[in-house]
């Protein structure tokens, strides 16, 4: 049997380098697209004819992690790639933030939009892989900024709580509707695209507690930045053979949305944590 589809959730994923000088959490994520789209292959555009096109758990899950990426792409941009917010912007991470929010689902041809080829979602995302490489090269020659500072990280997690916040709210809005009669169509796909945000966040934030470890040791982050990091292990790891929408409360069947929104919350929660150690 060929499998065609296979979600690699490994927690101990790194970036085979990182140049000395430059970010340990831009190298992840730039390696985090390179395996997705280049190794295990991009499989949320696959057409009609490919083998797995009717499989959906894997181009969810993918598409959860590059939106993750793109919000770290925007938050260097915005925040840890500049001095200040009235500096200039980095050309690699501008380009780089916006190629991230292209549509996972185009193949060369969109038929809704042109009968021409167009471009694909692989193509944008590794040109915005190989915009972030370039950042990370020029932050090692001393060429850009990277600045290590506790409000450009406070500002850096508030971003990836809100949007955790905005998961956790499709979650709760799903559980809702759980038990009724009837196959749930819905819910492995819920699961799968929370499941590849929170895993690319663990990775990225495991990393970005690297490049700022000066702030942590200063703040005395490091236990509740490892409590943190260790929700959103579980939560990306979690595997169920099937993803079924049980009752929470319910005696028969579990409820594997509920789990991943527990260990969900639970991160967003000591990540508002630190970011109240960093205000003080």
């Amino acid at each position: 049997m060929i499998i065609v589809h296979k979600i690699n959730d490994d927690p101990d994923f790194k970036s085979a380098s990182t140049p000395t000088g430059g970010s340990s959490a831009v190298s992840v994520a730039a390696a985090l697209i390179d395996r997705e789209v280049n190794t295990n292959s991009w499989v949320a555009n696959d057409p009609f004819f490919m083998p797995g096109y009717l499989l959906d758990n894997m181009p969810h899950y993918q598409q959860g992690i590059i939106y993750a990426i793109s919000r770290f792409a925007v938050e260097m941009t915005d925040q840890i790639g500049r001095s200040r917010g009235s500096s200039e912007v980095d050309k690699d991470l501008d380009k780089a933030s916006g190629l991230l929010k292209y549509p996972g689902t185009t193949w060369i041809f969109d038929f809704s939009t042109s009968m021409v080829p167009t471009a694909s979602s692989e193509s944008q995302y590794r040109s915005a892989q190989r915009s972030l490489l370039a950042y990370n090269q020029r932050l090692a020659s001393g060429e850009t900024k990277f600045e290590r500072r506790a409000d450009n990280l406070q500002a850096t997690l508030l971003r990836f709580t809100a949007d955790l916040g905005s998961s956790s709210a499709v979650i709760d809005d799903h559980l809702a509707k759980a038990g009724q009669w009837g196959i749930d169509t819905e819910a492995d796909d819920i699961f799968y695209s929370a499941k590849g945000r929170l895993y690319a966040y663990y990775l990225i934030l495991r990393d970005l507690g690297e490049d700022f470890e000066s702030v942590n040791a200063n703040k005395e982050l490091s236990p509740s930045w490892l409590l943190m990091l260790d929700s959103l292990r579980q939560a990306s790891t979690l595997d169920p053979l099937v993803v079924v929408n049980g009752k929470p409360d319910g005696l028969v069947g579990p409820s594997h949305l509920a789990a991943l929104g527990f260990y969900l919350l639970r991160a967003r929660t000591q990540l508002r944590e630190i970011i109240n150690i960093l205000q003080k």
